[in-house]
């Protein structure tokens, strides 16, 4: 069976990785290898009970994080429809990709650390849309904005899902872990945006042309719907520290806040200039397919872990190689091809709290490597794939162009991390 479930998973991963030279959308690819391995799963197990009650807790595992995209992409798609992002870029004045990109790349770093790595791309991705027509350029400030989000995410709690889960696991602790990560996070991400900036050097930016639009939204509007956009997904954070709920349901409150405003807004406007302001028409709106594939890619990889393969994986790297630096270096660059939760959920039920204590060098290099290691690779994090949906980037593209100065930034990084530790303790 784990033959099986193995060979399956790395044919849909080639089909995805091959998505333009095959001709097959990566969001068909990804919900058929979800329904194989499943199918694969149950019908070698035979306890269809458990594999019901497995199957049920992936969908609620997964349906939090569709949640969570679906509502913050229509909120960024509500204030879009409003003209929203003018009040940031008509104040940036710079025609220059260099200067540009060091300033979306520390704006992105810092933004992430205080909302979340998957948010903050969605918000910088559409940003940089208002701000940049070739599309060329665009896939390298969007590939940038995966790296700065990841990296920005790794170094507080609530940044990235996976230090959320160090966290609530009692692992680390929320001062330690941002005195511990913030310099091998910045290093993560100086190192990719030197060597992308040198590749750039002398290039200019062109602005998109203005879109038509009618004039439905005033400046109070536009300001109004920004800001309280704006304050929703920062709030979720917030939100979730208050109620102990899940961030997709500060997110869904966020959203219906935001529909009821637009609603008492435009209460008095005519149809045709009202609908295209309205919540329901930015629903319409959302890149779909994305949303798709990653629904597909996220079952898959659920099945790998109830399969038990992500288990032996961690296990059988403790048993071979020995040195946990070496061991948890390899769990992130494998973070890069398979989701890095359960990954990180593995490694949490190898090691014991009474032998490593909260704050101990293992748990915060987790949370770098597993936070920081899916940027190598467009699917590999949750910021990869809402940006490659969001931006259409293809996985070759990015492996061949974007994977080599983030993998150095990820290396750069841990050894940072590493030199730090030994210095302190």
């Amino acid at each position: 069976m784990l033959i099986a479930i193995a060979a399956i998973f790395v044919l849909v991963y080639a089909a995805i990785a091959l998505e333009h030279p095959l001709g097959v959308n990566k969001s068909a690819t990804a919900l058929i290898g979800a329904g194989l391995l499943w199918s694969v799963y149950a019908a070698t197990i035979g306890d269809h009970a458990m594999v019901g009650h497995q199957l049920d807790e992936s969908v609620a595992a997964t349906a939090q994080i569709v949640f969570f995209l679906i509502g913050a992409m229509t909120i960024v798609e509500v204030v879009d429809a409003h003209d929203g992002f003018e009040v940031i870029t008509s104040r940036i004045s710079t025609t220059s990709q260099v200067k540009l990109m060091w300033l979306v790349g520390f704006v992105t770093f810092f933004l992430s650390a205080i909302l979340d790595n998957l948010t903050t791309t969605i918000v910088m991705v559409s940003l940089i849309q208002r701000l940049i027509a070739r599309r060329d350029d665009r896939l390298l400030f969007a590939s940038l904005i995966v790296i700065a989000a990841n990296a920005g995410g790794a170094w507080t709690v609530i940044g990235d899902v996976t230090t959320t889960m160090l966290w609530i696991g009692g692992q680390v602790t929320p001062l330690n872990i941002m005195g511990a990560l913030f310099m091998p996070s910045l290093v993560n991400l100086l190192v990719p945006l030197a060597v992308i900036s040198l590749a750039v050097r002398g290039k200019t930016i062109a602005p998109p042309p203005k879109e038509d639009r009618l004039q439905g939204a005033s400046l109070f509007e536009r300001n109004l719907m920004f800001f309280l956009g704006l304050a929703t997904l920062i709030a979720v954070p917030a939100f979730k520290a208050v109620t102990h709920l899940p961030p997709f349901m500060g997110v869904l409150l966020g959203l219906g806040i935001v529909w009821l405003v637009g609603e008492i807004v435009h209460r008095r406007k005519d149809e045709h200039v009202r609908q295209p302001l309205t919540l329901a028409h930015a629903l319409t709106r959302i890149d779909m397919s994305a949303i798709v594939f990653f629904l597909g890619i996220l079952l898959a990889v659920a099945c790998l872990e109830h399969a038990g393969l992500l288990t032996m994986l961690a296990r059988s790297l403790e048993a071979t190689i020995g040195r946990q630096d070496i061991i948890v270096v390899l769990l992130g660059l494998l973070s890069a091809v398979v989701d890095n939760v359960p990954l990180v959920a593995a490694t949490m039920g190898m090691y014991d709290l009474g032998q490593y204590p909260p704050d101990s060098f293992i748990w915060e290099f987790i949370a770098y490597c597993a936070g920081t290691g899916g940027s190598i690779l467009i699917i590999g994090s949750a910021a990869g794939v809402a940006a490659m949906g969001l931006e259409r980037i293809e996985f070759l593209w990015y492996a061949r162009r974007i994977a080599p100065p983030a993998l150095a930034g990820y290396l750069a990084g841990a050894a940072v991390y590493i030199a730090q530790h030994a210095a302190l303790h």
